[in-house]
């Protein structure tokens, strides 16, 4: 074989590889975007891919971390390698500080702690947060995990399920009383996240803690879809449930603002 026709064949190996790695993103992509797992015949009729390239890949991205079965075998959802890198991406030097600057603004135009969290493993984390400059205040640092059912930015969160994914996760969650007006019923619960849904405010009226009040609104991706939750909080003897909810068009300014960022 000479070297002229062996140079189309050098030529054709990137070509191959790069087509792989589109297919895969492409299939990451596809999961991603959805907010239900995904079976793999789904898979394969919406990214167009033959059934046996689309289950050897994602056998291969369960395998390594970056998709994992939903319980109960129902379809394939991001796997904890896939979140991890979405975290590393999202909290990038030059977007973080995008971010916090935003956030600080709309904690100076309130005049209390306002945060910035996301949901993981069954609960809100922390992403970023602006402190008041009250003395009084409560400290809880970025990566602070606080529970969904009884902070203002879980109930959001768990208010934008579908009902076939909300009522699996309600029954998994343990409805423990944190604060004196912890929702602990389950049925109670779902009728406030019903109410939470059709105003698009998550609400926490001394629930996680005693003498503290919480409001949050969606900051949502390109799809329209929750990404994260934006929040104010305070202390009671500072400000009312009511007057938290006063302060929710400055909190929608603020997640439209993330939301063009990129969350």
């Amino acid at each position: 074989m000479t070297p002229m026709s062996r140079e189309p064949g050098y030529l054709a190996k990137p070509k191959a590889a790069k087509s792989r790695s589109a297919r895969v993103l492409q299939l990451l992509e596809l999961v991603a975007r959805r907010d239900h797992p995904a079976s793999v015949q789904e898979i394969t009729e919406q990214s167009g891919l033959p059934k046996a390239t689309a289950y050897r890949i994602c056998s291969a991205l369960e395998a390594d971390g970056y998709l994992r079965k939903e319980l109960g075998g129902r379809g394939l959802v991001a796997g904890p390698r896939l979140l991890a890198l979405a975290q590393s991406l999202i909290g990038g030097s030059s977007l973080a500080t995008a971010r916090h600057a935003i956030l600080a603004s709309a904690a100076r135009r309130i005049g209390e702690t306002c945060n910035l969290s996301i949901p993981k493993d069954g609960e809100m984390v922390y992403l970023d947060r602006v402190e008041s400059e009250w003395p009084l205040r409560l400290q809880l640092p970025a990566g602070t995990r606080v529970p969904l059912h009884c902070t203002a930015s879980g109930k959001l969160f768990l208010s934008t399920l579908a009902p076939a994914l909300r009522a699996p996760l309600l029954r998994s969650l343990t409805l423990e009383a944190r604060g004196p007006k912890t929702i602990t019923e389950a049925d109670k619960l779902g009728a406030a996240l019903d109410e939470i849904r059709k105003s698009q405010v998550g609400t926490d009226d001394e629930e996680f803690l005693e003498g503290m009040v919480a409001v949050a609104v969606p900051v949502t991706d390109a799809a329209g879809r929750f990404f994260a939750a934006l929040a104010v909080h305070a202390p009671l003897m500072r400000m009312t449930i009511e007057q938290a909810k006063s302060h929710v068009p400055v909190l929608r300014a603020a997640a439209a603002q993330l939301a063009e960022l990129g969350g």
